[in-house]
C-alpha cells in the first residue's frame, strides 16, 4: 500500500473494481450511455418546468430542484470516474477528493429531505386541495427549499470537515471509484471511533426524520383517497403521488442499507455498488418516471416539441 510522509496527500488512488478488471470495460460502457442520458432528462425537466406556465406549481418547484440535483449528483463522480476507467490512470487530486466528498454528502443530504418536503406537498394538495395555494405559496415554497439545500450543505461542511480531520498515516489509497466519507473512515488510522458514532446518529436523524415525514404524509394521502367516492378521483389523486412513491423507493433503499451500518462492518464492494445506484441508476431513471407516470409533464413536452416543430 502506497505510503506517503505528508499531512495529506497529494492526491489519492482509487482502487475502484482493481479485483475485478473485466468490470471496467462494460461500466465503462454503461456510464458513457447513462450519464448523457441523466442529463439529456433532468435539463428536459427543468426546461419544461420553466417554460410551460402550465408547470408554474409548487410540486414542479420541487421536481426542477431534484433534476438539478441529481444532474450535480451523478456530475461529482462521472466524469472523473469515465476518465479512470478510460486510462490507467487511477488517481483524484486532494482538493478534488474533498470538493467531491462536499458535493456527493450536499446532494445525498438534500435529496433525503427534498424528498420529504415532496410528499407533504402532495400531502396539501390531496388532503387540504381549498388551502393549498394559501399554504404552499411562492414565499413558503422558497423558505422551504432552501432551509432544505442549507441543512444539506451544513451536514457535508460538518461531515467533510470531522472526516479530513483524521489521520491517513501515510495512506493514499481508496478501495472506491470515489471519494465517500464512510471510506474515508474506513481507511484512515488511529482513534475513528467518534467519527462512526457521529456518522451513524446524523444519518439516522438525516434519513430516519425524512422517512417518518413521507410515511405520515402518505398514510393521511392513502387515508384521504379511500374517503374519495369516484373510482376516477381514486386514481387520479393516487396517480399524482405514484411517481414520487417510486422514486422514495429508489433512493432510500440503498441510502438506508448503506448508511445505517458502522462504516467498518461494509463490505468492501457495497459502497461501490450502492453509490453506482444511487448517484447513477436514480439520476438517470427519475425524469423517465416523471415523464412517462405524469400527464402534465407528457403534455407539456409534446406541447414544447411540436411547437418547436411548428417554429421550424
Amino acid at each position: 500500500m502506497a505510503l506517503i510522509n505528508e499531512s495529506h496527500p497529494e492526491e489519492f488512488i482509487l482502487l475502484g473494481f482493481a479485483d475485478h478488471p473485466w468490470l471496467e470495460l462494460p461500466l465503462f460502457v454503461i456510464l458513457l450511455i447513462t450519464y448523457p442520458l441523466a442529463l439529456i432528462g433532468n435539463i428536459t425537466i427543468i426546461l419544461v418546468s420553466m417554460l410551460d406556465p402550465h408547470l408554474h406549481r409548487p410540486m414542479y418547484f420541487f421536481l426542477t430542484n431534484l433534476s438539478f440535483l441529481d444532474i450535480c449528483y451523478t456530475t461529482s463522480f462521472v466524469p472523473q470516474m469515465l476518465f479512470n476507467l478510460g486510462t490507467s490512470k487511477k488517481t483524484i487530486s486532494y482538493m478534488g477528493c474533498v470538493v467531491q466528498l462536499f458535493v456527493f454528502s450536499t446532494m445525498g443530504c438534500t435529496e433525503c429531505l427534498l424528498l420529504a418536503l415532496m410528499s407533504f406537498d402532495r400531502f396539501v394538495a390531496i388532503c387540504r386541495p381549498l388551502h393549498y395555494t394559501l399554504i404552499m405559496n411562492q414565499r413558503i415554497c422558497i423558505l422551504l427549499i432552501s432551509i432544505v439545500w442549507l441543512c444539506g450543505m451544513t451536514y457535508a461542511i460538518s461531515e467533510a470537515t470531522l472526516t479530513l480531520q483524521l489521520p491517513l498515516c501515510g495512506v493514499n489509497q481508496l478501495d472506491h471509484f470515489l471519494c465517500e466519507i464512510p471510506v474515508l473512515i474506513k481507511t484512515a488510522c488511529g482513534e475513528k471511533e467518534v467519527n462512526e458514532l457521529v456518522l451513524s446518529v446524523v444519518c439516522i436523524f438525516v434519513v430516519t426524520i425524512p422517512v417518518c415525514l413521507i410515511l405520515a404524509s402518505y398514510a393521511g394521502i392513502g387515508h384521504a383517497i379511500v374517503k374519495i367516492k369516484s373510482s376516477e378521483g381514486r386514481k387520479k389523486a393516487f396517480g399524482t403521488c405514484s411517481s414520487h412513491l417510486l422514486v422514495v423507493f429508489l433512493f432510500y433503499g440503498p441510502v438506508i442499507s448503506m448508511y445505517l451500518q458502522s462504516p467498518s462492518s461494509i463490505s468492501r464492494d457495497k459502497p461501490k455498488f450502492m453509490a453506482l445506484f444511487y448517484g447513477v441508476v436514480t439520476p438517470t431513471l427519475n425524469p423517465f418516471i416523471y415523464t412517462l407516470r405524469n400527464k402534465d409533464v407528457k403534455g407539456a413536452l409534446g406541447k414544447l416539441v411540436s411547437s418547436n416543430f411548428s417554429y421550424k
